[in-house]
């Protein structure tokens, strides 16, 4: 699956398919009818949780809409559409008539007894949000099988992400990913906007949610990665200076090369079904950051920081 549709369909490049409730976007029945919340939003989207309209409570979706409120997520706020035995109920029934909001089900694929939650705002902070969402309605409703393992690979990754703060572009992989073959006449010749939509040679594993291993095709041409050192910001003499030895390697015919790396510790939670890897790393650390096993960090010697030529100050 492509890092596009990925975000698309799950609103993240690792999405969890044990269960479906796949996004659908309402931007062209929603927007224009009144409702400033959705009206002003760059998307609007939502879910569909099937069979619990009646075992929801208003109580229940006050809960869930606290929980989606509190700053890790920062959800402004969640809204509902029931569709129930004796009618459809609506946190913006003022706003949608029985027959708009009959509308919207039908796009999702909606039954009696489902219930579509939706949120809106910034595109990408929107479906980040909405995952959270997705996976919190997996638990709660028992959606998420035990002993059910669902790989995927996601490909096609963006080369770059803009910063706004910082004004630049910043590698999405590292610095060396090499663009996709076709994408490489854009990026020589194109503009701002063109660099945003360059792909990656980058690929990862993904297992139930979890990432378990990623890599990516390498950069082995030096105009090529010259070109990229530029987009990043360096000028050609910070380049040279720190990637030289890199460079001039490339002019004396460096093969294509890749690969991956993967996270056994990870690898092995997902299959024991746990959520830390703590059990599972080979020299574990308490929360201080020491080592139990071999009791590092520990003291060093005089001599040792001599060599180094290094001060410690006991404040």
């Amino acid at each position: 699956m492509s890092y596009d549709e990925a975000m698309e369909r799950y609103g993240s490049d690792k999405p969890d398919l044990r269960f479906g409730m796949e996004f659908v976007e309402l931007n062209d029945l929603a927007k224009g009818h009144g409702f400033s919340v959705f009206d002003s939003a760059e998307m609007v989207v939502g879910i569909c949780a099937e069979g619990i309209a009646d075992s929801y409570s208003n109580k229940d979706i006050k809960d869930l809409t606290e929980w989606l409120q509190r700053p890790q997520i920062g959800a402004k706020g969640l809204v509902y559409v029931k569709f129930q035995a004796d009618g459809i109920k609506s946190s913006v029934g003022k706003f949608y008539s029985d027959e708009q909001l009959q509308a919207w089900g039908e796009k999702f694929g909606a039954k009696q007894g489902d219930v579509l939650f939706i949120l809106s705002g910034e595109t990408e902070k929107t479906r980040k949000q909405l995952n959270e969402l997705r996976l919190e309605l997996g638990r709660k409703m028992g959606l998420i099988k035990s002993g059910d393992f669902k790989p995927l690979w996601v490909i096609d990754f963006p080369l770059l992400e803009w910063d706004e703060d910082a004004q630049r572009f910043f590698a999405m992989h590292h610095p060396f990913t090499s663009p996709k073959q076709a994408d490489i006449a854009r990026m020589m010749n194109g503009d701002h906007e063109t660099m945003k939509s360059l792909r990656a040679d980058a690929y990862d594993l993904v297992i139930n949610g979890v990432e378990i291993g990623g890599g990516s095709i390498r950069i082995h041409d030096r105009e090529l990665q010259s070109k990229n050192f530029d987009l990043l910001g360096f000028s050609k003499e910070e380049a040279e200076h720190q990637f030289g030895f890199l460079l001039g390697a490339f002019e004396y015919g460096a093969p294509p090369h890749g690969g991956i790396a993967f996270g056994f510790d990870r690898l092995c939670a997902v299959l024991n079904g746990v959520n830390s890897i703590r059990d599972f790393i080979a020299f574990p650390k308490n929360n201080q950051g020491r080592d139990m096993m071999i009791d590092a960090p520990s003291t060093i010697h005089d001599a040792q920081l001599k060599e180094l030529n290094l001060n410690v100050i006991k404040k």
